[in-house]
Protein backbone atom coordinates (compact mmCIF):
# COMPACT_ATOMS: atom_id res chain seq x y z
CA UNK A 1 0.00 0.00 0.00
CA UNK A 2 1.23 3.62 -0.96
CA UNK A 3 1.48 5.80 2.29
CA UNK A 4 1.82 9.87 2.36
CA UNK A 5 3.77 11.14 5.05
CA UNK A 6 3.81 14.58 5.03
CA UNK A 7 4.28 17.72 6.96
CA UNK A 8 2.30 21.08 5.84
CA UNK A 9 3.04 24.97 6.96
CA UNK A 10 2.72 28.84 6.98
CA UNK A 11 5.47 30.87 5.19
CA UNK A 12 6.58 33.69 7.49
CA UNK A 13 8.25 35.80 4.60
CA UNK A 14 8.82 35.59 0.54
CA UNK A 15 12.60 34.31 1.07
CA UNK A 16 11.66 31.09 -0.73
CA UNK A 17 10.82 32.56 -3.70
CA UNK A 18 14.54 33.03 -4.41
CA UNK A 19 15.12 29.46 -4.18
CA UNK A 20 12.19 28.19 -6.57
CA UNK A 21 13.50 25.24 -8.93
CA UNK A 22 10.36 24.85 -10.83
CA UNK A 23 6.96 25.92 -10.80
CA UNK A 24 3.73 24.26 -12.53
CA UNK A 25 -0.11 25.36 -12.34
CA UNK A 26 -2.27 22.64 -11.11
CA UNK A 27 -6.48 22.98 -11.49
CA UNK A 28 -7.90 20.49 -9.10
CA UNK A 29 -11.28 19.07 -7.97
CA UNK A 30 -12.74 16.60 -5.75
CA UNK A 31 -14.95 14.26 -6.85
CA UNK A 32 -15.26 12.63 -2.88
CA UNK A 33 -14.51 15.09 0.46
CA UNK A 34 -15.73 12.38 2.97
CA UNK A 35 -12.73 12.66 5.33
CA UNK A 36 -12.84 8.54 5.61
CA UNK A 37 -11.62 8.92 1.85
CA UNK A 38 -11.04 11.27 -0.62
CA UNK A 39 -10.91 10.80 -4.56
CA UNK A 40 -9.23 13.94 -6.49
CA UNK A 41 -8.56 14.51 -10.18
CA UNK A 42 -5.71 16.74 -11.32
CA UNK A 43 -4.37 18.41 -14.01
CA UNK A 44 -0.69 19.36 -13.54
CA UNK A 45 0.98 20.58 -16.50
CA UNK A 46 -0.38 18.56 -19.09
CA UNK A 47 -0.58 15.45 -17.62
CA UNK A 48 -4.01 14.45 -15.56
CA UNK A 49 -4.31 12.30 -12.05
CA UNK A 50 -6.60 10.45 -10.28
CA UNK A 51 -5.85 9.79 -6.80
CA UNK A 52 -7.73 8.09 -4.06
CA UNK A 53 -6.39 9.03 -0.25
CA UNK A 54 -7.68 7.39 2.44
CA UNK A 55 -7.86 9.18 6.72
CA UNK A 56 -5.46 10.79 7.90
CA UNK A 57 -3.20 8.94 11.00
CA UNK A 58 -1.32 11.97 12.36
CA UNK A 59 0.83 12.73 9.46
CA UNK A 60 0.32 9.88 7.25
CA UNK A 61 -2.56 8.37 5.03
CA UNK A 62 -3.00 5.99 1.94
CA UNK A 63 -2.44 7.17 -1.08
CA UNK A 64 -2.98 5.89 -4.38
CA UNK A 65 -1.85 8.32 -7.42
CA UNK A 66 -3.29 7.06 -11.45
CA UNK A 67 -1.94 9.10 -14.35
CA UNK A 68 -5.16 9.53 -16.91
CA UNK A 69 -5.03 11.04 -20.44
CA UNK A 70 -5.79 14.81 -19.70
CA UNK A 71 -8.85 15.03 -21.73
CA UNK A 72 -10.20 12.38 -19.14
CA UNK A 73 -9.02 14.99 -16.29
CA UNK A 74 -10.58 18.06 -17.91
CA UNK A 75 -13.67 15.98 -17.88
CA UNK A 76 -13.98 14.58 -14.46
CA UNK A 77 -12.60 18.43 -13.24
CA UNK A 78 -16.73 19.09 -15.14
CA UNK A 79 -17.89 16.61 -12.59
CA UNK A 80 -16.50 18.63 -9.32
CA UNK A 81 -18.80 21.29 -7.44
CA UNK A 82 -15.25 23.22 -7.01
CA UNK A 83 -11.71 23.40 -8.52
CA UNK A 84 -8.86 24.41 -6.87
CA UNK A 85 -6.51 26.72 -8.98
CA UNK A 86 -3.26 26.96 -7.77
CA UNK A 87 0.50 27.33 -8.58
CA UNK A 88 3.19 24.32 -6.97
CA UNK A 89 6.61 25.81 -6.33
CA UNK A 90 9.45 23.27 -5.57
CA UNK A 91 12.55 24.18 -3.68
CA UNK A 92 14.96 21.83 -2.81
CA UNK A 93 15.09 21.00 0.76
CA UNK A 94 18.49 19.07 1.05
CA UNK A 95 18.88 15.00 1.84
CA UNK A 96 16.97 14.85 -1.23
CA UNK A 97 13.49 15.97 -0.07
CA UNK A 98 11.60 19.03 -1.81
CA UNK A 99 9.16 21.74 -0.09
CA UNK A 100 6.33 21.94 -2.32
CA UNK A 101 4.97 25.30 -2.07
CA UNK A 102 1.47 25.91 -2.84
CA UNK A 103 0.36 29.56 -4.22
CA UNK A 104 -3.26 29.28 -4.33
CA UNK A 105 -5.77 31.77 -6.55
CA UNK A 106 -9.18 32.28 -6.92
CA UNK A 107 -11.02 31.96 -3.86
CA UNK A 108 -8.09 30.97 -1.83
CA UNK A 109 -5.61 33.74 -3.39
CA UNK A 110 -3.89 35.02 -0.48
CA UNK A 111 -3.06 31.53 0.72
CA UNK A 112 0.43 30.10 0.39
CA UNK A 113 1.21 26.72 2.25
CA UNK A 114 4.56 24.59 2.34
CA UNK A 115 4.85 20.78 2.43
CA UNK A 116 7.37 18.63 2.73
CA UNK A 117 6.90 14.55 1.92
CA UNK A 118 9.20 12.54 4.13
CA UNK A 119 9.94 8.64 3.71
CA UNK A 120 8.84 8.07 7.43
CA UNK A 121 6.96 9.73 10.53
CA UNK A 122 10.24 10.44 12.08
CA UNK A 123 12.72 11.92 9.47
CA UNK A 124 14.40 14.96 10.33
CA UNK A 125 14.86 17.56 7.92
CA UNK A 126 15.85 21.58 8.05
CA UNK A 127 13.21 23.90 8.87
CA UNK A 128 14.40 27.00 6.57
CA UNK A 129 13.75 30.11 8.84
CA UNK A 130 11.28 31.29 5.92
CA UNK A 131 8.71 28.61 7.47
CA UNK A 132 5.59 29.95 9.36
CA UNK A 133 2.98 27.92 11.83
CA UNK A 134 2.76 24.09 11.75
CA UNK A 135 -0.76 23.26 10.40
CA UNK A 136 0.03 19.44 9.58
CA UNK A 137 -3.01 18.43 11.83
CA UNK A 138 -5.35 21.32 10.58
CA UNK A 139 -8.12 19.61 8.76
CA UNK A 140 -9.27 23.45 7.27
CA UNK A 141 -5.49 23.82 5.25
CA UNK A 142 -6.62 20.29 3.55
CA UNK A 143 -7.20 20.77 0.03
CA UNK A 144 -10.23 19.33 0.06
CA UNK A 145 -11.49 20.88 3.22
CA UNK A 146 -10.35 24.72 0.91
CA UNK A 147 -12.65 23.19 -2.22
CA UNK A 148 -15.74 23.54 0.37
CA UNK A 149 -14.62 26.25 2.08
CA UNK A 150 -12.20 28.40 0.59
CA UNK A 151 -9.37 30.83 2.04
CA UNK A 152 -11.39 33.69 1.54
CA UNK A 153 -14.16 32.94 3.44
CA UNK A 154 -12.78 32.28 6.69
CA UNK A 155 -13.25 34.90 9.40
CA UNK A 156 -10.37 36.59 10.76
Amino acid sequence: MATEIERKFLLSSDAWRTRINRSTRIAQGYLNTDPERTVRVRIKGQQGYLTVKGKNAGIARAEFEYEIPSADAEAMLQLCPQVLDKTRHLVDAGDGLTWEIDEFHGDNAGLIVAEIELPNEDTRFKMPDWLGNEVSGDPRYYNSALSNHPYSTWSA
